[in-house]
């Protein structure tokens, strides 16, 4: 399967410097900035540096580093952000969404760190 990456999506322009944000922690391969949106006390987004679509794409694509270092700053981000269960904290909601049916903005990967409060049901059952 073929990804197509737009180069000119905001969070590429946040990635080159185009467009600033609030930055939560970065490292080599991936940055977390708060939403600009939020839908709890936290909501921080977390992207990779690489040119990504999807969680798919990521995983699938991306190098064991990439991954690597994707992950271990999200849980940076849990632990500063106060929501991490290793550190006694009530917890959190992960959430990527993917392409149209995933309701997905932005068409770079990104996972949404989301807590601070009782998340409620996790999707809307509709016929």
């Amino acid at each position: 399967m073929t990804y197509d990456y737009d180069d000119q999506n905001i969070f590429a322009k946040i990635l080159r410097g185009e467009i600033p944000n609030d930055t939560v922690a970065e490292n080599d391969h991936a940055l977390a900035f708060r939403d600009i949106a939020p839908k709890a006390p936290t909501h921080v987004l977390v992207i990779p540096k690489g040119q990504y679509v999807s969680f798919d794409d990521f995983s699938a694509n991306a190098s064991e580093a990439e991954i690597v270092g994707f992950m271990r700053l999200c849980a940076k981000v849990c632990a500063s952000e106060g929501v991490s269960l290793g550190d006694g904290h009530e917890g959190f909601r992960a959430i990527a969404n993917s392409g149209p049916h995933g309701v997905q903005e932005v068409p770079h990967f990104h996972l949404h760190i989301m807590g601070g409060r009782m998340m409620g049901p996790m999707v809307s059952l509709r016929d």
